[in-house]
């Protein structure tokens, strides 16, 4: 029987949350993965760390803790750990596994988004999200290279690889930094959401749009006459949620 995911995070079932603790099951719902509780989960996963540096930071934000956890196993295991955690049955120990790569020293970031592929594809939708939010500092130091480094996504058959393209890139995104460049020029953008604009797929959708919203914001303008240009290609969904702020 599939079980369903909370919807809380006093919801969540004690059996359940021991499990997530222990790394022996995934989360299936944003409640779950902000309830679980790395200081418990890091001795499971690596029995030789030491969690009391993330019991100290247990009321941080979760970006913060994800860093954090990396930054820990990293220093336990160096490089060779990043394998071992994404390969883990918990979902959270992958997103690990993203945070260390976008910690290890001496990366390229070519190399960075060919080692973070298999979690951008993860078939969980939290390790999808930590692949993009964990690379975030990197594509704002340097978001046209990353553009560029992200076109062939686009063409990519999986859709979780076409929309890390657009989702990580997006001017303003969500619990990241803004990339300032892309605010102040949305138009090297077109290089991952033109091939993206026709996408059939909703996942890729809401990006592609939401993209275009963040734009939209700094410059109306400009929306419009992307929308406009693409009008019969875009679907009619995008170009209504691209709009929305408009």
């Amino acid at each position: 029987m599939t079980r369903k995911g909370a919807r809380s995070r006093a919801g969540i079932d004690p059996a359940v949350l021991v499990d997530l603790n222990a790394g022996t099951a995934e989360t299936l719902t944003l409640s779950e993965c902000l309830a679980v509780d790395f200081a418990a989960l890091m001795p499971a996963v690596l029995p030789a760390a030491d969690p009391t540096r993330l019991r100290a930071a247990a009321n941080d934000g979760i970006t913060r803790r994800m860093a954090l956890a990396a930054e820990l196993a990293l220093e336990l295991g160096g490089g060779a750990v990043v394998a071992e955690l994404a390969r883990h049955r918990s979902d959270t120990v992958r997103g690990w596994a993203a945070y260390a790569i976008a910690a290890e020293t001496g990366l390229s970031l070519a190399q960075r988004l060919e080692r973070i592929r298999p979690l951008a594809d993860d078939p969980h939708f939290g390790v999808r999200e930590w692949a993009w939010l964990a690379l975030r500092p990197h594509v704002v130091a340097e978001p046209l290279a990353t553009l560029d480094l992200l076109a062939p996504w686009t063409a990519e058959a999986s859709p979780f690889l076409r929309r890390f393209a657009s989702e990580a890139t997006r001017p303003r995104g969500v619990w990241c930094a803004h990339i300032r460049c892309l605010r102040a020029d949305p138009a090297p953008g077109l290089a991952v959401l033109g091939p993206l604009r026709a996408d059939t797929h909703r996942y890729v959708q809401d990006s592609v749009a939401n993209w275009l919203n963040d734009a939209a914001k700094d410059h109306p303008d400009w929306v419009r006459h992307v929308l406009e240009s693409w009008r019969e290609e875009v679907p009619a969904y995008v170009a209504k949620r691209a709009a929305r702020s408009l």
